[in-house]
């Protein structure tokens, strides 16, 4: 674990930059994360975002698949949002941590 101070705020990130305690998130880390990533977003990627953080709270596994069927987002909208790595990507720029299914 490593400490990062990301838009100002000093948070804890795994070796992969996933943080740590999602209580530290906020939308302004999002935004400096997503730009690193080289994403801009949009309400649509924040609807996704929010969605992913709920299922974590309420401790469900997160696949690309389940997130297609959420009825927030198809599979391909997944990756037009997220190119190169949809689950990996929003799941780092939701303060979640990495999704088992991601290698």
């Amino acid at each position: 674990m490593a400490e990062k101070t990301i838009a100002g705020v000093q948070v804890n990130v795994s070796d992969d930059g996933y943080l740590e305690d999602m209580s530290q998130w906020n939308k302004e880390i999002a935004k400096e994360i997503a730009s690193e990533i080289g994403i801009e977003l949009t309400d649509k990627h924040f609807d996704v975002i929010n969605y992913l953080r709920e299922k974590t709270e309420a401790s469900e596994s997160l696949s690309i698949r389940s997130v297609g069927k959420s009825g927030i987002i198809d599979v391909k909208g997944l990756y037009k949002l997220f190119p190169k790595g949809p689950l990996k990507f929003s799941s780092k720029i939701a303060g979640i941590p990495k999704p088992t299914s991601c290698i």
